[in-house]
């Protein structure tokens, strides 16, 4: 038979009173851009794949189309009456086939109100929108009344009254999720927002400074739940902190470039300067005014990168022109002192021959090698104690020569000799002459006086012997 010919009690098609679902509120404005969060792993084609619709589940409320006498009855003329224990309702009248088929008619329409129920029951179990079931639920509870139903209308009650409390606890388990996913979100972008704040004061890392805050950028757009309020002062305060950044860092690069521009000027009149000495013979004068622009090279700071690599180039190019001719300069000089340091030892091979016996043929060779040795030249330096010590031997040993000569012709010292020689010779001529005349007291006598100056004409001999 067709359910078009039931009709409820006001002569009107009895269909399940069913809530009207809520009307969909204004949009909610999103977040504004922010910074970088931390990197997040992709997720899983299980996490962003559709949930699956809940399963009924069995429910307490017993169905009535298996017994719908027990709920109701249908009388001759088709009128349908819920029965309970608080009395009687007619809830339809059925005109298309027999009053028994009209009461499993309406039975029917409870068993549907009850399946719709558990399927709310299984969405909140599993963790759907709690306030859309919410209502749901409640519209369900207040349309049983007057529900063309016939069944267990208590049970159901009952069992609504269970789902809209749980229901009730899922809205609030939700609204405090909410508040704290929106308290962990201002957080976070009080957190970025400090963190630009500090940076804009006080970070000269001007790279690093300025990708962190485009990772913070980044980051804030993807934290969500913010009240628009609060994230229009968190977000002025980010974006006071960027600029004020920008503007620092602005500054500094405008500070750098003129900074620049002076040190490419003051490289300019170093190189000058370099390239002015380069040609220079002043070997030490012109290495130590070298080492000196060095220093004022690196005191100078940095041009731009090319400008400073050309100058550099240049001030190099002059260092190393200067430095190289210098190098030969003094590989030859090296080469002729180790050539007269050859002939020196040479000549004092040849010096050391000179014979002292000869204190005056000695002086005048002495004075041959003296300058033979300075028309040579100059020396290795680590040679030049040992020559020099060589040569000086030389000289001490043919002033030695000379001044023993001088000693031995002394005139004043020879006289001396002389003289004690004449009165030895005078006493022993005494002493024979009273020995004649027997006279042996006075020969005794002049004998020991002869020997008394004998003794001294041998010290004035060996002082003679010994200057």
């Amino acid at each position: 038979m067709s359910e078009t010919h039931a009709t409820d009690a006001a002569g009107q098609g009895a269909e399940p009173t069913r809530p009207t679902p809520p009307k969909p509120g204004p949009p909610r404005p999103g977040p504004r851009p922010g910074p970088p969060p931390a990197a997040r792993p992709a997720p899983t084609p299980a996490a962003v794949a559709p949930p699956a619709p809940p399963a009924a589940l069995p429910s307490p409320v017993p169905s009535a189309a298996g017994d719908p006498g027990r709920w109701g009855r249908a009388d001759d003329d088709g009128t349908i009456t819920l029965v309970t224990a608080d009395g009687e309702r007619v809830v339809g009248s059925y005109q298309a086939g027999p009053p028994a088929e009209g009461l499993e008619h309406y039975a029917k329409r409870f068993d549907a109100l009850v399946t719709e129920t558990e399927v709310l029951a299984a969405r909140i179990a599993g963790g759907g929108d709690a306030k859309a079931s919410l209502t749901a639920l409640t519209a369900l509870r207040e349309g049983l009344g007057e529900a063309h139903v016939v069944g267990d209308v208590p049970a159901l009650r009952e069992r609504l009254d269970e789902l809209v409390g749980r229901a009730e606890q899922g809205v609030s388990a939700a609204k405090e999720e909410r508040e704290r996913a929106r308290h962990d979100a201002v957080a976070r972008k009080e957190a970025l927002a400090v963190e630009a704040e500090k940076m804009a004061a006080d970070s000269t890392q001007w790279k690093q400074a300025g990708d962190r805050f485009k990772a913070i950028l980044d980051e804030w757009r993807t934290v969500r739940g913010v009240d628009k309020k609060t994230d229009e002062q968190l977000w002025k305060r980010f974006s006071k902190a960027r600029e004020a950044f920008n503007r620092r860092r602005g500054s500094h690069f405008a500070d750098l470039d003129r900074q620049r521009v002076t040190a490419k000027a003051r490289k300019e009149e170093l190189v000058d300067r370099a390239e002015a000495l380069a040609d220079s013979d002043e070997w030490n004068a012109t290495a130590a005014a070298y080492r000196d622009l060095m220093t004022e090279w690196k005191a100078a700071g940095r041009a731009h990168r090319e400008a400073d690599d050309a100058l550099w180039a240049r001030f190099r190019g002059a260092q190393d022109r200067f430095f190289a001719r210098r190098g030969e300069y003094f590989s030859a000089r090296d080469t002729e002192f180790a050539e007269n340091a050859e002939a020196k030892r040479a000549l004092l091979a040849e010096a050391e021959t000179i014979d002292l016996s000869d204190p005056d043929g000695a002086r005048a060779r002495l004075r041959e090698v003296q300058e033979r040795w300075e028309a040579i030249g100059k020396v290795p330096r680590e040679e030049i104690r040992t020559l020099e010590g060589r040569l000086r031997g030389i000289e001490d040993k043919v002033a030695a020569a000379a001044d023993a000569q001088w000693r031995r012709t002394d005139p004043e010292a020879q006289a001396r000799v002389e003289q004690f020689r004449v009165r030895v010779e005078q006493f022993e001529a005494q002493a024979e002459k009273a020995e004649a005349a027997g006279d042996g007291r006075r020969a005794e006598q002049a004998r020991a006086q002869a020997a008394q100056w004998r003794e001294w004409l041998t010290a004035a001999e060996q002082a003679v012997d010994e200057r």
